[in-house]
């Protein structure tokens, strides 16, 4: 049957094909409408911002004394330097640690965080007496802000606090070193990880129980049930769930600035810059690194979504098989 004999057929009788036309404009038309207040909104609270900090990083900004007055003058002009300045000298040196700080708080913490979230999933999807306690007590860290965390984190690695207590040395985790940068992915790590058992129980909940059921049968043990059954089938929602917790990581700021400071090169990452610079109210070196982190996290997003076909807008959903 070929696609005009479809349309033809779907036409009801007694009335001309330009009317169905007319009426999928007007559908169009009504849903331009109602989805424009929220385009709207969305181009002033993350599109300004975005063009605004582009324009902002090309604004080289250039101090003098008036050789009359004695007096301090500015004068600004768009240039790359802002860009160009990032990867030379000793600002190349701090970026490129930055850089490397922030990637390795990444991919570790999202490693370790998406094996301790999986298995809090399947400690809360098991059906004992006392689960919702339990998940209570799990999703506890995550509901903590950050900021508090970090706080409460910077007490327990003290010189005299609990982790030296507890480990029976004196290492001095909030100082520069290797110490520093573990304690970060620890704190974050106990904070985090809870979201992604969250997002992965959503998961394992939708698995029918016939499937366990039918492996039982089958003879399959734990292990190839996990492997072969809970795995795939909650791979969604896993895949989601790191997605998001690498983006967050890569914009990581506030753990690292409350438990451990600014200014340690073993912890520095490419969001403090941004900070330091616009503390010292350098905007356009600041726009700079936040626009070089913005670039980063994007081509990261495209990468892992192209690679592991993560579903984020649901695009699979209705499909035909």
């Amino acid at each position: 049957m070929t696609a005009t004999s479809v349309d033809a057929r779907t036409v009801p009788a007694g009335k001309p094909r330009g009317h169905v036309t007319n009426r999928r404009a007007g559908v169009g038309r009504l849903a331009f409408l109602l989805l424009s207040p929220s385009v709207l909104v969305l181009g002033l609270v993350i599109g300004y911002p975005i063009v605004s900090a582009l324009r902002i990083s090309f604004v080289k900004t250039t101090e003098g004394i008036d050789a009359n007055t004695g007096l301090i003058t500015r004068t600004t002009g768009f240039s790359l330097d802002n860009y160009t300045n990032i990867f030379t000298g000793e600002t190349g040196r701090l970026f490129w640690n930055a850089f490397w700080n922030t990637t390795t708080f990444t991919v570790t913490t999202v490693v370790i965080e998406t094996v301790v979230g999986v298995c809090m999933a399947l400690i809360m999807n098991r059906a004992f007496r006392g689960r919702g306690l339990v998940r209570a007590s799990i999703l506890v860290p995550w509901a903590i802000p950050t900021a508090i965390s970090g706080l409460l984190w910077r007490w327990i690695f003290t010189s005299q606090g609990i982790a030296n207590d507890v480990l029976n040395t004196h290492v001095l985790w909030t100082t520069e070193g290797i110490q520093s940068w573990l304690a970060v992915v620890i704190a974050d790590t106990w904070k985090t990880a809870p979201f992604i058992g969250l997002l992965v129980l959503a998961g394992l909940q939708i698995i029918p129980a016939e499937v366990y059921e039918a492996a039982k049968i089958d003879g399959a043990d734990a292990w190839r049930t996990f492997w072969r059954i809970t795995l795939p089938l909650v791979q969604p929602a896993l895949v989601v769930a790191v997605l998001f917790r690498m983006l967050d990581v890569l914009r990581m700021f506030d753990l690292p600035f409350v438990l451990i400071g600014r200014g340690k090169m073993s912890t520095d990452t490419l969001s403090i810059l941004a900070y330091n610079e616009m503390s010292n109210l350098r905007f356009g070196p600041a726009a700079a690194y936040a626009t070089v982190l913005f670039v980063y996290v994007a081509i990261v997003a495209y990468v892992f979504v192209r690679v592991l076909g993560a579903d984020i807008v649901g695009r699979g959903v209705g499909r035909s098989k």
